[in-house]
């Protein structure tokens, strides 16, 4: 096996790397990611969709498709 399957596009020294690891994980523990983990988790998960959360606060029961896709925009922009 030659390392890790998941390549990442960023390179990144690994001062930054360390920087960037403690953003991420800062931001997920964060009390909104925590309630929003929290409500899915009561609402309960298909496999054939996700649920996103709007920026009104509401959860929408979308396709993995659509959500992972940026609704037909791409992630290249994101």
């Amino acid at each position: 096996m030659k390392g890790s399957p998941i390549r990442l596009k960023q390179k990144l020294s690994p001062k930054a790397a360390a920087a960037k690891k403690k953003r991420d994980i800062e931001f997920a523990k964060s009390i909104a990611r925590k309630n929003k983990k929290a409500q899915n988790q009561r609402i309960g998960q298909r496999s054939g969709s996700d649920l996103h959360h709007t920026s009104s606060g509401k959860v929408v029961r979308v396709s993995i498709k659509n959500n992972r896709g940026n609704f037909g925009r791409g992630t290249k922009n994101e």
